[in-house]
């Protein structure tokens, strides 16, 4: 009851603060040249001035920039997100479509780091010093230095083009139209070179944040404790070591979310996904501001979530944290 109490905590706090970021995005857009009627007089090939007044006044944006926020705000109270310019139907629908390939491959991409991170961590920190730590710690500072858009072209060239492996791009085969497992292992499929190129990065933070703390809990007198009692060097690690050496890296989850979600941007464009990032950078190119404020929410909403359920394991995983609420 403690840890849901911390964690209601937790979500009421981060409800101001979505909505500062909604203000400030909304506020930072409007210093942008142009804006949405103007990009689609610029698609259309240009127009006379009633249709443009007449395109402002539907859209809203013959108003003042007070009252254009008062009444985004009030639509977002009612769960309305408004109307896309660029697809001509409502955000919410727009956003739907492109939700499941993004939420797929920052799962993926989360799993890969987390548990790729942990594991070569853990053999970093049990050979200390040795050749299996300065491979690993080398490996990743290259991952770490290495741009995502890179990684992900050389990818393409290697796995897709030479090799020809695994598909170079697009979210699922739609010629083959298939359904039940094989579409699932299809999208699987197109899914794997986004989801390496995405979590190696992240992959590089976690073996270093994991090699850390398990070099700082095995000099802890319990761990000495547990060896006096004459327990193997495996059980101390798997069931002494391993739970408290874990919450930075639970901790950096949260924190990782967000930044994970703007990284997806890029790599959707490389590999041409129809998910979030892509659908971002096409509604800053079209000045759909109802549209990229929507995927702001969204994305912000995903962030609260993802931190709720962090708060949540790493209670679980150090109950001081519950106790002292």
């Amino acid at each position: 009851m403690r840890i849901l109490n911390l964690a209601g905590r937790r979500l009421a706090a981060s409800i101001p603060t979505l909505f500062l970021i909604l203000i400030g995005i909304f506020l930072l857009l409007q210093f942008a040249p142009g804006d949405t009627v103007d990009a689609m007089m610029a698609q259309m090939g240009g127009g006379d001035a009633t249709t443009a007044r007449e395109l402002r006044q539907f859209y809203g944006l013959d108003l003042s920039i007070p009252m254009q926020l008062g009444h985004y705000l009030w639509r977002l109270v009612r769960f309305d997100l408004g109307f896309s310019s660029i697809y001509g139907k409502p955000v919410a629908s727009v956003i739907l479509e492109r939700l499941p390939p993004t939420l797929l491959l920052m799962t993926a991409s989360l799993s890969f780091a987390f548990f790729a991170g942990l594991v070569l961590g853990v053999v970093a920190a049990r050979g200390v010093n040795k050749w299996p730590d300065t491979l690993i710690s080398t490996l990743g500072l290259i991952f770490y230095a290495t741009p995502s858009f890179w990684f992900g072209l050389m990818a393409i060239v290697v796995f897709s083009v030479y090799l020809q492996w695994l598909p170079a791009g697009g979210f699922e085969d739609i010629g083959q139209a298939a359904t039940g497992l094989a579409r699932t292992l299809d999208i699987a499929a197109h899914l794997v070179l986004p989801a390496l190129t995405l979590g190696l990065i992240f992959l590089a933070i976690y073996l270093r944040i994991m090699r850390a703390s398990m070099l700082e809990v095995l000099n802890l007198d319990f761990v000495r404790t547990a060896r006096a009692k004459g327990l193997d060097e495996t059980r101390v690690v798997v069931r002494h070591v391993l739970r408290n050496a874990l919450l930075p890296m639970v901790t950096l989850i949260g924190l990782q979310a967000g930044t994970m979600l703007g990284g997806s941007v890029v790599v959707e464009s490389v590999f041409s996904l129809p998910g979030l990032g892509r659908l971002a950078y096409e509604s800053v190119v079209q000045r759909d501001l109802n549209t990229l404020l929507g995927i702001v929410f969204v994305s912000a909403l995903l962030v609260i979530a993802v931190n709720f359920l962090v708060d949540l394991l790493y209670a679980r995983l150090d109950p001081r944290i519950s106790a002292g609420t």
